[in-house]
């Protein structure tokens, strides 16, 4: 298992993971990544200044999971967003969620922003736990303009 920056030939991969993992877990697809006009382009998506996706590529060269860093939106402070931090089935269990976050978060830092802030839905209790266990805390409401109204978990961690 390698973890990577994406690349142009990902897009459909991820794509495909991101649509599959949201109705899995009983999500909507409006107000989420879903329908997001980033999820069919990934790599031109993070292609900007303090800006990063990383995908995980097992070692067949299957993509099976991905997580990308990014300015939030609509944030005049020195926040970041974790972004789209999506796993295949497959792929979970593995300990690759904890190697890509911590990845990301170290990116974040690099870029030299002062937060990191994420949204996830309670359905993801898994995710939630890996985001406590990182630091995280729980906001009482959303941060910037993400675009992704159906996630009422928000979360911020100072780096």
């Amino acid at each position: 298992m390698i973890i990577r920056e994406i690349q142009p030939k990902d897009n459909p991969a991820m794509a495909a993971c991101i649509r599959l993992v949201i109705p899995e877990f009983g999500m909507p697809k409006v107000g989420t990544a879903y329908e997001d006009p980033e999820t069919d382009r990934m790599f031109e998506t993070y292609q900007g200044e303090r800006e990063v996706y990383y995908v995980i590529e097992e070692d067949d060269g299957e993509v099976v999971g991905g997580g990308g860093i990014k300015g939030l939106r609509d944030n005049k402070n020195n926040v970041c967003e974790l972004q789209k931090m999506y796993f295949f089935p497959k792929t979970r269990g593995k300990g690759y969620g904890k190697l890509l976050f911590a990845k990301c978060l170290q990116a974040a830092k690099d870029f030299g922003y002062t937060h990191c802030y994420l949204e996830s839905s309670p359905k993801f209790k898994a995710a939630i736990h890996i985001y406590e266990t990182f630091g995280f805390q729980h906001l009482d409401a959303p941060l910037g303009s993400t675009g992704h109204y159906s996630c009422d978990v928000w979360m911020l961690k100072e780096l």
